[in-house]
């Protein structure tokens, strides 16, 4: 009895020795709820409708806020009735999980008054990306692990996609593995360190700030939407000429959409492969499932994983 007992705990601690530095939320359980609020852009309603009834179907209690139904400007409200609604969900104790229902702009609005809160105290699991990039660096800066995923316009799909099955799996404690397609602009090579990462116009924004989380060591994942080739190239190499880019321990290169050709560069990609090519030895993995696409895989950032780029496939993996 006493070997099993051992055993047990040897079990449930080794998860958190891994991650020793890192503050994960609890995994939810059968009729926890999961707010849903419009931190940054304005939502249409028919698409939190959509995931309410995902997240009814399995097993958990949405909670809508009012953000949700506001509209000002570009924004759903006001920055005072977002910070609201925000600081409203994270500080509840009855709420597990925080959906924030789409991106945009607006949430750097917010990150100075919600870094005052004692969010290690009764940490939520964060759900979002794009704009929410910006949210999981404040979570980062504070040691609290958080889900750069898909928002309510995808998880309303319904549960037949992937990437919402990979979604409710890390809210159950259950991290996926990956499995990525290898593409020829791959640099070969295995890393292990923390996972961060998200929209790169965001986070090149919060660079020298609390926020900033960019940094040497890490496995940094980046993409983008609607931003011009020579645009992410400066970004780039702002990270190239501060150092960091080449002390990175692995990158990770998602979907980078919706921008015009380029007379510089055939393609965004190459545009990148090119910044890139001064770093051989950094592992680097392109066309990654993660971005404003439609197969946006659920990536848990702060935590500890592996990666390992072959000729012939792409692995990420939880430590």
């Amino acid at each position: 009895m006493r070997k099993q007992l051992i055993i047990f705990l040897l079990a449930m601690l080794t998860p958190l020795l891994a991650h020793s530095d890192v503050i994960f939320p609890a995994p939810l359980k059968a009729g926890d709820r999961i707010a849903i609020v419009a931190p940054s852009g304005h939502v249409e309603r028919h698409y939190v409708d959509e995931a309410v009834q995902v997240i009814r179907e399995q097993g958990y209690e949405p909670v809508v806020y009012p953000t949700v139904d506001m509209h000002t400007g570009q924004f759903s409200g006001t920055k005072q009735q977002r910070l609201a609604d925000l600081r409203s969900a994270l500080t509840d104790p009855s709420i597990r999980a925080v959906l924030c229902a789409r991106g945009g702009y607006g949430m750097v609005h917010l990150l100075d008054s919600l870094a005052t809160l004692d969010l290690a105290a009764d940490p939520k699991w964060v759900i979002g990306f794009s704009d929410i990039s910006a949210l999981h660096a404040l979570l980062s800066s504070k040691g609290i692990a958080s889900i750069h995923s898909p928002m309510a316009r995808h998880i309303g799909r319904g549960m037949n996609h992937y990437e919402n099955q990979s979604l409710f799996r890390i809210l159950r404690n259950d991290f996926p593995a990956y499995n990525f397609e290898p593409h020829p602009l791959n640099h070969t090579g295995d890393a292990e360190g923390k996972l961060l990462g998200g929209n790169l116009a965001v986070l090149q924004a919060l660079i020298d700030t609390p926020y900033d989380i960019i940094q040497p060591g890490t496995i940094l994942f980046i993409e983008d939407v609607d931003e011009p080739v020579y645009k992410v190239e400066r970004m780039l190499y702002q990270l190239k000429l501060s150092g960091v880019l080449g002390k990175l321990n692995g990158l990770i290169v998602g979907q980078f959409t919706g921008y015009k050709p380029d007379p510089n560069h055939a393609s965004m990609e190459a545009m990148i492969a090119e910044v890139l090519s001064d770093y051989p030895e950094l592992p680097v993995a392109f066309n990654a499932p993660v971005g404003h696409v439609e197969a946006n895989l659920p990536l848990v950032e702060s935590s500890t994983v592996r990666l390992h780029v072959s000729p012939t496939r792409v692995t990420l993996r939880p430590r």
